[in-house]
């Protein structure tokens, strides 16, 4: 996905009578995007290297700003599944509990690697949401409320 939406750009501004490379620094401007939102969760250890390359794709094929403004929408997204997967599951204070854990570590632990060993540690009590879902969701939805769908 990363690599098609590099060689769609180079080709769009090409087909346009821009030069090449003005198309593949937009759409490797958008990969870096789509990797800076995600790569924080990611390091430690509450993210999957296959969302983190799901929205670098998004990136390479919509460029920085709708990428951006993507995720934002993804990550509304994202925190509603997650709520309501923990009230249809009736485990919604044990959960509330982890996340004030988890943003307390954050912010008094700050070293990625010890932070993603807690999380490793934590995994097997935690209910996970596959964040493909909310990424597919959020940018669709994203794309059709900016009319950007065909």
């Amino acid at each position: 996905m990363i690599i098609s939406g590099w060689i769609f750009s180079i080709g769009a501004y090409a087909l346009a009578g821009e030069p090449w490379y003005h198309g593949l620094g937009w759409s490797l401007l958008g990969t870096l995007i789509g990797l800076a939102c995600l790569l924080p969760a990611y390091s430690i250890g509450g993210m999957g290297a296959g969302d983190v390359k799901l929205m670098m794709g998004v990136g390479a094929w919509v460029h920085g700003e709708a990428t951006w403004y993507a995720f934002c929408v993804t990550a509304v997204v994202g925190a509603v599944l997650a709520v309501l997967m923990a009230l249809f599951r009736g485990a919604f204070m044990k959960h509330y509990l982890q996340f004030k854990m988890i943003a307390s570590e954050i912010f008094t632990i700050r070293d990625p690697e010890r932070l993603a060993t807690i999380a490793a540690e934590r995994k097997s009590s935690m209910m996970l949401l596959p964040y493909g879902i909310p990424i597919a969701i959020g940018t669709i939805g994203y794309f059709a409320w900016m009319g950007m769908l065909i």
